[in-house]
């Protein structure tokens, strides 16, 4: 994940792109290494040399690449390592008992939910523009096999909310593994016994040319929330990264900011938590303070916006920033209309609320909003809280 990659916003983060020009460097294949050999000409070409404006920070690109290269020549070293002390035969046998044993514990998972709930599972869920997300689960509860099939899902928007086939691929993979009742690493094996239906053109198998920086980090959330309501798994976590992004000709920052988790039969949601596939971490106060422009004015747990229920569902939390200089700040957030779901009686979690504060008076920005922000002004972000389980009380 880098920062900045070009585009037409700092962060390459925009909240209006609807070509995937306009979100940065596209790169469909470069040879990075050649001969062994870090090609930093070609790849700072690509990096700078854009349609709608090269990289703001170049120095930390081509550092963050050179790392990437030195992280997967020790993973080469250490495979090379394994395979000597161990035999090749016995590495690459362990590989496939690894992948054989996530698929029998998920076919495992397949056939009890199947027992227990029938052969077909549904579930619909919307963006805040409508959009909405559609899954139908055909269980075999012979085999364990399934099909999820998600016709009846939106068309392609001419927005940044559509999500490529991978993104579906990973939302799935990620939610039967915490499906799964066993400790078993994450792997492809997960997805063997899964057939996909995507219908072509649909928000979660768009043409080649849309916008699509929002479908990784918002669409992606959504896809988890219906599997797993699906499934009937679990309340609706905040389903948003409230991906915030600040900077000018000279810098890009981003960051995804914490919510509320939904609750489930057994558990309370965790509040200001970074919930389901985000697997990322905030900046600490100190380092952003001092490596950008701005100040942290309040960074906080969002009292009361976690649905009620017999669990209640996590709060969400509320993030304050002002800059010290002009900057374009951009924040792509979802979950600012329609609420966090609750399950089994229990109550939504809060949606979220994006303002800008002026002279003491906060407006609204809606969920998707770029524009410059002054000294003195500041940037609230309240995300949402999860959803309830259970009647409350």
């Amino acid at each position: 994940h880098h920062s900045d990659i070009g585009g037409i916003s700092p962060g390459s983060m925009p909240p209006h792109s609807t070509n995937i020009e306009q979100e940065g460097a596209s790169i469909v294949a470069f040879k990075l290494v050649r001969d062994g050999r870090f090609q930093e000409d070609g790849i700072t070409d690509i990096l700078c040399n854009q349609k709608h404006g090269g990289t703001r920070n170049l120095k930390d690109n081509i550092s963050d690449l050179r790392a990437q290269v030195a992280a997967n020549n020790s993973g080469i070293r250490l495979l090379q390592q394994l395979v000597e002390e161990n035999g090749l035969r016995e590495v690459a046998s362990y590989m496939r008992l690894i992948q054989s044993n996530a698929e029998h514990a998920v076919r495992h998972m397949l056939k009890d939910f199947a027992a227990k709930h029938g052969n077909r599972a549904t579930a619909t869920d919307h963006l805040d523009d409508g959009t909405p997300i559609s899954l139908t689960i055909d269980i075999d509860d012979r085999t364990g096999s399934a099909c999820f099939d998600f016709t009846g899902t939106g068309p392609q928007m001419l927005g940044n909310l559509n999500a490529p086939p991978a993104v579906t691929y990973s939302a799935v993979i990620y939610s039967l593994r915490s499906l799964v009742g066993q400790d078993i690493p994450l792997n492809q094996g997960c997805l063997a016994p899964i057939e996909f239906k995507i219908p072509k053109f649909c928000l979660l198998n768009p043409s080649r040319d849309v916008g699509v920086v929002g479908g990784n980090v918002l669409t992606s959330q959504r896809v988890v929330d219906v599997v797993l309501k699906a499934f009937k798994a679990c309340a609706a976590s905040q389903g948003c990264m409230n991906n915030l992004t600040f900077g000018d000709d000279r810098f890009g920052y981003y960051e995804t900011i914490a919510g509320g988790a939904g609750a489930g039969p057994k558990w309370v949601g965790r509040s200001g938590v970074h919930t389901h596939c985000t697997n990322t971490r905030i900046t600490d106060p100190e380092i952003l303070e001092r490596r950008y422009p701005v100040l942290l004015r309040r960074f906080a747990l969002r009292p009361g916006s976690g649905g009620d229920g017999a669990n209640p569902g996590g709060d969400g939390v509320i993030r304050e920033i002002e800059p010290l200089r002009p900057l374009v700040m951009s924040i792509l957030s979802e979950r600012r209309c329609l609420r966090p779901y609750g399950m089994n009686g229990g109550h939504p979690g809060k949606a979220g609320v994006n303002l800008v504060v002026k002279n003491g008076i906060s407006y609204t920005i809606g969920s998707k909003r770029s524009g410059s922000i002054g000294v003195g002004e500041r940037l609230v972000i309240e995300s949402p809280g999860g959803g309830g389980w259970g009647k409350p009380g």
